[in-house]
């Protein structure tokens, strides 16, 4: 499946809901990407920038995310999409470069601009 790039300049407020975590096997071993880094999963809360409508999506970064608390907002780098399909079962992973809290970004600057090119793969769907 493909890695579809999202242009968080359109999106509205972003918000850390569930602070970042480890991201594990079923085993409870740290996943880690093809560089070998530790790979971590924030929750955020998207509002969208047009209405009330608010979504939540589980983000995947290579190292721990630091500075990001509940409920903090926060920025966004490099956000892709990618749909997977395995043994019957769909969804979708989202991965990006960093999450950072807006304060550490230089005092809310606004979101980050969009990626400016394809990705590798995604390092697997949510098991």
């Amino acid at each position: 499946m493909d890695n579809k790039p999202i242009d968080v300049a359109r999106l509205g407020a972003i918000r850390c809901v569930i602070a970042p975590e480890p991201r594990t096997t079923l085993e409870g071993d740290q996943r880690r990407d093809r560089e070998g880094n530790p790979l971590w999963i924030t929750g955020l809360s998207i509002r969208q920038a047009a209405g009330r409508r608010t979504d939540v999506v589980h983000v995947v970064t290579s190292g721990q995310p630091q500075g990001v608390t509940e409920g903090s907002e926060i920025q966004v780098t490099n956000l892709w999409a990618n749909e997977w399909a395995v043994d019957g079962r769909t969804g979708t992973t989202y991965r990006a470069d960093a999450i950072i809290p807006v304060s550490a970004s230089g005092g809310g600057a606004g979101p980050a601009p969009a990626p400016a090119g394809p990705r590798g793969k995604s390092a697997g769907g949510d098991s």
